[in-house]
């Protein structure tokens, strides 16, 4: 079933590194290969990063045209400490390289009958203001987060820190003192259950449940222990990045580089090598290198049917099965003017909910009424949008690319978003957008190698769905690891460079094993 495409025989392979810094070759410049990158340099390897594009950041990146400045992937930052961590590791005082700025008001929503509500960072405001809008929210609001606060205790640094397919991880007595409480942490209810379990107006219980959008899930089948999420956004903060998010990714490369870090730029990787089923290097520009581990900071489909060329290995037969996370469709719209009701994020729900996940996931098609989110940043960071104009990030949840009608998908769906955000801001949006970008779920796909274009590799719809990311550490092939939005722990920004972190931990681990 492997291949031998490297040529050295065992006594050379058991020789090659005794005397030199050991090599790993990370393959993608993304969130997580950037911090596997550096967490590993910072250790003392020698570590080549080879991405196909010309910029790192992989879905965190950005574009600029007619005056206008969007991030075009991930809009708010959460877990800040993550972003210290990997800053830290490489030298680095975050606060010295980025300007954080910790939203007063992380969100503003418009809810389906009209009324609209700010999400305030101050827990007593925000408990106020969804008590304005249905009685008996503030009390909610507190027992609430109580249980999510018990659910991150359980659960948060087991399954976002840890190496949760690791035999030695799950034999922790730690680890199984937590697996024995895990029913504490609600993974037979949904988020939905949960959610009107605390809460009972049910405008309010769609607040909640959008966090499960935060993963690319559905919310009526996601597990409950994703109340996870709104508790880290709460209690934590939501923070926006004053130079843009796409800072984030070209401050971590400088500082990649710093470390010693070697980047191959519009570099795209053919061949995974193996030799007996070990790692022994890569093939670029049909050349063969030598690496002692290799990083896949790419999709792992990807990695299993092109890299390795290994599609009917067991793991990859089985990842292929697992239903992918949603995409998205996003319109960057150049407005013309400001809104004074907008925020820098905000939320513009439908009126059928449980028909939208219905259609994006059932259906693989978009709904007739979509949630629209709007991320203005020119709110924050005014230059990123000319004088008295704004920057729209206007993003829809789309269904995974099984090769739809994208352009009649997208044409109703633009449609339909500015019939919504007219109707709730009382407005014609329409003769108010001066220029417009388009990217689409093929768009995701051919850009950042995600198979489907799924924004997070798989869903989070099942009830055993924290255990069933790819683990980080190949259990077949030596020498391979994985990190990056489809492996272990999954998608969103800090928990793909955590995943990271994780794949340099068990590098240097069983490196020296």
């Amino acid at each position: 079933m492997f291949s031998i495409l490297c040529l050295e025989n065992d006594s050379a392979l058991r020789l090659r590194g005794t005397n030199r810094m050991k090599t790993a070759a990370v393959i993608g410049a993304g969130l997580g290969g950037l911090s596997a990158s550096i967490y590993l340099q910072s250790k003392g390897w020698n570590v080549d990063i080879y991405e196909a594009q010309s910029f790192p950041g992989g879905k965190a990146a950005e574009e600029t045209f007619d005056g206008y400045r969007f991030d075009i992937g991930p809009s708010l930052v959460t877990m800040p400490w993550v972003f210290e961590d990997i800053f830290k590791a490489a030298g680095k005082d975050i606060h010295n390289e980025l300007t954080l700025v910790r939203l007063e008001e992380i969100c503003t929503y418009f809810l389906s009958d009209g009324t609209y509500l700010k999400a305030w960072s101050n827990l007593q405001k925000f408990g106020e203001e969804l008590e304005r809008v249905a009685a008996g929210s503030q009390k909610a609001l507190k027992k609430y987060l109580k249980v999510a606060e018990k659910s991150h205790k359980l659960g948060g640094k087991l399954f976002l820190t840890q190496p949760i397919h690791e035999t030695r991880t799950l034999l922790k007595p730690s680890t199984l003192s937590k697996l024995i409480r895990f029913v504490g942490i609600h993974p037979f209810s949904t988020l939905n259950e949960i959610n009107e379990k605390y809460f009972k107006d049910p405008r309010i219980v769609q607040i909640f449940n959008r966090y499960a959008t935060y993963n690319g899930s559905s919310p009526y089948q996601t597990p409950a222990t994703m109340i996870i999420i709104p508790f880290v956004e709460y209690i934590g903060g939501g923070y926006g990045i004053k130079e843009g998010i796409y800072e984030i990714p070209k401050k971590l490369h400088k500082a990649s580089e710093d470390l010693g870090v070697k980047f191959f730029f519009n570099q795209r990787v053919e061949k995974i090598n193996l030799h007996k089923k070990k790692i022994c290097g890569i093939t670029v520009k049909s050349e063969d290198k030598d690496y002692d581990v290799v990083v896949s900071d790419t999709d792992v489909l990807a990695t299993y049917n092109t890299l390795l060329e290994l599609p009917t290995l067991k793991q990859a037969k089985r990842y292929k099965k697992l239903e992918p996370s949603s995409s998205g469709i996003v319109f960057y719209w150049g407005i013309n003017r400001s809104f004074e009701e907008l925020s820098v994020n905000n939320i513009f729900f439908s009126s059928d909910y449980p028909a939208e996940f219905q259609a994006i996931f059932k259906k693989n098609t978009m709904p007739k009424e979509p949630t629209v989110y709007v991320n203005i940043t020119s709110k924050l960071t005014p230059t990123d949008a000319p004088e008295g104009c704004e920057n729209w990030f206007v993003l829809l949840n789309a269904p995974a690319n099984y090769s739809q009608n994208w352009d009649e998908l997208v044409s109703d769906a633009r449609n339909s978003t500015i019939t919504l955000l007219s109707k709730r801001l009382k407005t014609d949006i329409e003769p108010h957008i001066v220029t417009e970008g388009i990217l689409t779920p093929p768009d995701i796909e051919r850009r950042t190698g995600s198979t489907y274009g799924s924004l997070y590799g798989i869903s989070s719809n099942t009830k055993t769905s924290a255990f069933m990311r790819h683990r980080n550490r190949s259990k077949n092939i030596k020498g391979l690891y994985f990190c990056g939005g489809s492996a272990h722990p999954g998608g969103g920004m800090p928990l793909v460079i955590l995943s990271g972190k994780i794949c340099a931990h068990l590098i240097e681990k069983f490196s020296s094993d």
